[in-house]
């Protein structure tokens, strides 16, 4: 028999909890660690809609990215801001959520999108172990890495700048990592990747002469999912894991 604990101990193998940075809550948040576990969803967010999906599956476990309780709560009530974590404990849904621990770690978020792009990672982009550095197998032109972006990260738009430079040395960070444009400059990089760019980020990342793309935060963290569902299925056979077909790119473009 599976029990929730078993999943907790191999996500936290995957991930280990002691990456995590200081303002985080990842781990093992919603839930019974004893419960029988027969079918897991697997989201890059837990939101009204998986959680519905997830009880419609049967599911006993939800293994997401975004953590289900982030900033601390002061009620648990259906219509205060508590209101997800009661609605697993009233279907009875456990949650293991595994964030910027999963971010950090070799295998995680960022490798997989730099590997998506078609790079190897090298190096961590920043101290703390976020995002990763690698170089193409030959420079492209951006136009054609724009639309290899596109196509391997599934995303319906791409806001960037172009330097004029072609694209080979390459920086990624899934997620939020703006701020982060500078240390590609740093290591070299013509090319940066990642989600939720500022206006001011753009224009001081072109005047620098860095190629900065914006290909959504959504899409440059959820391929991580499907390497987490490979390798929970390999150790756990006779479990079902399935990747969310409710939860998609959040953001709609006109």
């Amino acid at each position: 028999m599976t029990k929730v604990s078993d999943l907790y101990e191999a996500m936290c193998r995957i991930a280990p909890l002691e990456l995590q940075m200081g303002f985080d809550n990842a781990g093992f948040l919603v839930g019974h660690a004893d419960r029988e576990v027969r079918t897991v969803l697997l989201s890059l967010d837990i939101t009204p809609e998986v959680v519905e999906e997830a009880a419609a599956l049967g599911a006993e476990l939800i293994v997401s990215h975004h953590p289900v309780i982030f900033h601390p709560l002061h009620s648990v009530t259906a219509e205060g801001e508590g209101a997800l974590v009661l609605r697993l404990a009233e279907k009875g849904i456990a949650a293991i959520c595994m964030h910027t621990n999963l971010d950090i770690v070799e295998g995680g978020v960022n490798d997989v999108l730099l590997r998506l792009l078609g790079a190897e990672p090298e190096e961590a982009l920043d101290a703390d172990g976020c995002g990763r550095v690698g170089s193409l197998a030959a420079p492209m032109p951006m136009a054609a890495f724009l639309s290899c972006c596109k196509e391997a990260l599934k995303v319906n738009a791409l806001r960037y700048v172009s330097s004029g430079r072609p694209v080979y040395r390459l920086a990624v960070m899934g997620g939020s990592g703006g701020d982060a444009f500078r240390d590609a400059m740093a290591k070299g990089c013509d090319t940066y990747v990642t989600a939720d760019v500022k206006y001011h980020q753009f224009l001081d990342a072109a005047a620098l002469g860095l190629n900065l793309i914006d290909a959504d935060h959504f899409c440059t963290e959820n391929p991580v999912m499907a390497m987490v569902q490979r390798k929970l299925q390999k150790e756990f056979p006779a479990v079902s894991f399935v990747l969310s077909g409710r939860h998609r790119q959040t953001i709609s473009v006109f």
